[in-house]
């Protein structure tokens, strides 16, 4: 089973919807006045959550034919977690490796497609956009640790649970596979809400 036919039929609770909408809101906005959508997802790491949540908003956004750019960074270098990697694998992605060995680049696909590079950053590494961007904060540490991003437009905290709780568990892979999930649907959810016509 691939990450599509994971994903049912899915609606926010009224805590998680006040959390998301401002995301839709605003990328709304910038559409009508017919300017660029950049999302950097950033969590202190870029390890896990803003790794997936930058691939997966790819992914749901070309799913809905929505016109953006997603990009992921932290406040510390690290890598892009190899049990994430593997979760993708799982997941169905096709994933192709290059670049150093303790901070890989993985190149993300589906079929003829690529969403996405994945690799630890910080947020302003020069891959990333320097102004005109969303700030996603995607873990409690970076979004009170990191009050000002600049160049940003706006910064949103929609914070996830780290799977990292979970390493080396025998309920590691489950929690990956979930949190991939989590995120996959709440994306799915921002950019199904951009879809239909207002």
């Amino acid at each position: 089973m691939d990450f599509f036919e994971r994903l049912t039929p899915f609606s926010p609770s009224p805590e998680r919807k006040e959390i998301l909408m401002p995301l839709v809101a605003h990328i709304r906005q910038l559409q009508q006045e017919n300017k660029a959508v950049q999302l950097n997802f950033i969590c202190t790491h870029n390890s896990r959550r803003s790794q997936l949540s930058q691939l997966l908003a790819k992914v749901m956004a070309e799913h809905y034919s929505i016109e953006i750019e997603t990009f992921s960074g932290g406040v510390e270098v690290t890598a892009c977690n190899e049990r994430v990697i593997h979760c993708l694998e799982r997941l169905g992605f096709s994933i192709q490796t290059a670049g150093e060995k303790n901070n890989p680049h993985y190149t993300i696909g589906w079929g003829s497609n690529v969403f996405s590079v994945l690799f630890s950053k910080m947020y302003d590494d020069p891959t990333n956009p320097k102004e005109n961007f969303v700030a996603v904060m995607t873990c409690d540490h970076a979004d009170k640790n990191c009050p000002f991003i600049p160049g940003a437009d706006l910064r949103i905290p929609i914070r996830y649970t780290d799977p990292k709780a979970f390493d080396d568990t025998p309920d590691e892979s489950k929690a990956y596979l979930n949190k991939a999930l989590e995120i996959g649907q709440e994306m799915k959810f921002v950019f199904e809400q951009l879809s239909q016509k207002k």
